[in-house]
């Protein structure tokens, strides 16, 4: 984790605080060509936290790739689950375990 894009204050916003707060963990699967031989199709995996729908991470990053990187964007694919749905979390005080 970054600790300069999860701030929160002075201190850097935990896991659990970023789903809490919506944060899911997107992965994307991106495919380019390569720079000397545009036939040659590559795949690259960027996974991080990210807030749905509008994904400014992700897109900050294609963004990124796109002015920076030589080896042209072909496809991207991406997918996007929130860890904990509003409905999933619940706090618990106590355990019991039974035989």
């Amino acid at each position: 984790m970054n600790s300069e894009e999860y701030l929160v204050g002075r201190r850097a916003m935990t896991e659990t605080e970023m789903m809490l707060k919506g944060y899911g963990l997107t992965t994307a699967e991106m495919f380019y060509r390569m720079p000397d031989y545009r036939h040659v199709l590559n795949t690259f995996v960027w996974q991080d936290y990210d807030v749905a729908p509008d994904h400014p991470k992700l897109f900050g990053f294609i963004e990124f790739w796109q002015k920076e990187i030589e080896g042209p964007l072909h496809s991207v694919r991406f997918v996007h689950r929130k860890m904990i749905a509003p409905g999933e979390w619940r706090n618990v005080r106590g355990e019991f375990t039974l035989h």
